[in-house]
């Protein structure tokens, strides 16, 4: 009989443990940009310009939240941007038709949520790829979009209305937009975080065969997951219309690519399994620095896009490198066997023969 001698792994001080977050090393990365902004603009660190970047990017960061749970479940949604647009053009068509707006944002709302249930119907019903099918309706969204207001534009909204976009707190120079935002980021983690719902989705995203089988009812989940994407994405649109102080079919065209970053750059695994809101609210006030500084900077939207789709690639391209890093050592740590065929020829794992009695 052998046995192996095996090692209980380290226990790591708690504050080890926090160094090794992800959340660490973007606080860490906004500090860094904090500090570049200040240098390439002297009007960097001030209130007034804190106020622009934080609500240039609340459309984008609201929408990333529901995005951040379905990426979570293994899943992605492509099609936010045309049902912000969609909901745009809906807002803008039914206030030129005299509904009042107490009715209008509410029938919004429900085409939203309605959109985000064909989405997850098709992808957990029928079975479908979450890629294909909201690459499918990115533009059938904006194709109905079309359609509803055409290439006009809706820009005679009131001003309790656009209040809501580009308006503060009473007293400070918080925009409104960041208020929803936080408000939503809270109730995301609580549920994500502190409730079975969370449990479940992370579970989905680890395995959804095993989840299935462990009672956990998948496709109930990702459809709801798809409705709630949905939703607030029209919220987005409904937003995005009031800062704007114009509803267009066009509206928020080209925003998933900076959706998906912010997700992925918030520690959000791309796989699915794992993730926090926490991260993703960093994430966002890192992106809008970043673009905030660049713009101050005059640098040309050519040279930002670059510099977004390099964010993007390095946010797949890290974490993935220190979770095999991480493994590895946990391994070596542990005094477990590496993975099989990763031995060199002619080199064994120490062993202990046991007599026998």
């Amino acid at each position: 009989m052998t046995a192996v001698l095996t090692a209980p792994p380290s226990a790591r001080p708690a504050w080890t443990r926090w160094l090794a977050r992800w959340e660490t090393l973007l606080v860490v990365a906004l500090l860094g940009l904090i500090v570049v902004g200040n240098a390439l603009s002297p009007f960097f660190l001030t209130a007034g310009n804190f106020a622009n970047l934080i609500a240039a990017l609340m459309e984008v960061a609201i929408m990333a939240l529901p995005m951040t749970l379905i990426v979570i479940a293994g899943e992605i949604d492509l099609s936010v941007e045309s049902s912000a647009g969609l909901a745009s053009a809906l807002l803008g068509f039914l206030w030129a038709a005299d509904i009042p707006l107490t009715v209008a944002i509410p029938l919004v709302l429900a085409v939203g949520a309605l959109g985000g249930l064909l989405n997850g119907l098709l992808v957990a019903r029928a079975g479908l790829p979450s890629l294909v099918v909201t690459l499918g309706t990115l533009a059938l969204f904006r194709g109905l979009a079309l359609i509803v207001l055409g290439p006009i534009g809706v820009s005679d909204f009131p001003s309790a209305f656009t209040d809501l976009g580009f308006g503060h707190v009473p007293g400070t120079l918080i925009p409104w937009p960041f208020v929803v935002f936080l408000v939503l980021a809270a109730i995301l983690a609580v549920i994500l975080h502190r409730t079975w719902i969370g449990r479940h989705v992370f579970a989905i995203g680890k395995n959804s065969g095993a989840a299935r089988y462990s009672g956990v009812r998948v496709d109930r989940v990702k459809v709801g997951l798809f409705m709630l994407s949905g939703l607030i994405a029209a919220l987005a649109g409904i937003i995005l219309t009031a800062r704007l102080s114009s509803a267009r079919a066009d509206a928020a065209q080209g925003m998933t690519l900076t959706v998906v970053t912010v997700v992925l750059l918030g520690g959000v695994n791309i796989f699915g399994g794992s993730g926090s809101i926490p991260g993703v609210v960093l994430a966002v006030l890192a992106v809008a620095v970043m673009q905030n500084a660049l713009r101050l900077a005059n640098v040309t939207v050519e040279v930002q896009s670059i510099a977004l789709g390099l964010l993007l690639i390095l946010s797949v391209v890290i974490p993935t490198s220190a979770h095999r890093a991480k493994s590895a050592i946990d391994r070596v740590r542990g005094g477990r066997p590496p993975p099989a065929g990763s031995v060199p020829r002619g080199e064994q794992i120490p062993s202990i023969e046991e007599e026998p009695s």
